[in-house]
């Protein structure tokens, strides 16, 4: 029964008292029904993000099986608004490269309608500015210099900073740095960087991470970036790379507006493999992406949230960056 009961149904002598507490007890459970299903249309209704999608190229089989103009492309059809390039001794970002060819690079994404979120680097655990090596120490100078300027070429004002290492677990050959000299060279490298970034609008953004001994908690980290007093020294906010022993969730509001760019790498407590091989696909770890997000919410940040990932799928690598563009989208309340 649809509609309204006419009068003369509820006046007839035909209705007995049990029916009555029948329908009285059929109303209620609609009516607590409706609320059920209110309640839970709230409840799945997912909370929307202000935030830009990024994802950095080592998702993508670059350089072996695609060219950057594909990686970028491919970014871009998978729903990316940015990507995040790497700057490395031999690629189209290197040395080797100068103004002219990360302008052919910068129009080209352009083109395509992609952003450039970022610079990144696995160069400074070769080339580590807190190394006991000099020469090391001045090489790792001189490439940070050129990331700054390829950076501003590539028109992003992101350059991700490791600032220094006490140790690097995979590098048998590197003597450790003691924890209070690993600080004061670490606070001169970026000083001496700092000029220069500041010319070229490039922020320094320091990377937080867990095996290189140094910056391992948000008061640390805190000292290290207000002690520059310079809106060009940040922080890259990496929600992996503390993952073994903390939680980003609690690292946030303690860094609030400090965080100029996040790198979202998943990860799993429930392995024991301490490595690279500990990050996992977004969403196939244990993180507590509702907690990150909120918590990156309220302290303001509406920037990108990067992808970072080393192990592109053998085959069918286009699977993964649409199946994280799938998951961010999910997470930003998109879908």
């Amino acid at each position: 029964m649809t509609g309204p009961m006419p009068e003369s149904f509820f006046n007839s002598s035909h209705m007995h008292r049990r029916e009555w507490m029948s329908l009285a007890a059929l109303g209620a459970a609609g009516s607590l029904t409706s609320a059920s299903q209110t309640a839970n249309a709230e409840e799945t209704t997912p909370r929307k993000y202000d935030m830009k999608k990024s994802i950095n190229l080592w998702a993508f089989p670059y350089p072996d099986k695609m060219s950057l103009t594909e990686c970028l492309q491919l970014a871009k059809d998978a729903g990316f608004d940015g990507i995040e390039l790497n700057y490395d001794l031999e690629s189209d970002l290197s040395p080797e490269s100068g103004t002219k060819e990360f302008h052919v690079i910068r129009r080209t994404a352009e083109k395509i309608g992609l952003e450039i979120s970022g610079v990144c680097s696995f160069l400074f655990w070769p080339y580590p500015l807190t190394s006991n090596d000099p020469a090391e120490r001045a090489r790792g100078m001189e490439l940070a210099g050129k990331m700054t300027q390829a950076a501003h070429d590539l028109g992003t004002d992101n350059l991700l900073v490791v600032p220094g290492a006490v140790h690097m677990p995979w590098r048998s050959d590197h003597d450790p740095t003691p924890n209070d000299v690993c600080d004061r060279r670490a606070r001169e490298a970026i000083g001496k960087l700092l000029p220069g970034a500041e010319k070229l609008g490039v922020h320094l953004n320091i990377e937080n991470i867990f095996f290189n001994g140094y910056l391992l908690s948000p008061f640390e980290m805190i000292d290290f970036v207000d002690s520059f007093d310079s809106e060009f020294v940040n922080v890259h906010f990496d929600t992996g790379n503390i993952m073994e022993y903390q939680f980003p969730e609690h690292w946030i509001p303690m860094l609030g507006d400090r965080i100029k760019n996040i790198h979202l790498k998943e990860y799993s407590k429930k392995g024991t493999d301490h490595s690279l091989e500990s990050f996992r696909p977004l969403l196939d770890g244990t993180t507590n992406w509702p907690a990150v997000l909120d918590a990156l919410d309220e302290v303001g940040y509406r920037g990108y949230l990067t992808f970072e990932y080393f192990h592109p799928y053998q085959h069918f690598p286009e699977a993964l960056i649409h199946q994280t563009s799938d998951s961010l989208d999910r997470m930003l309340g998109v879908k």
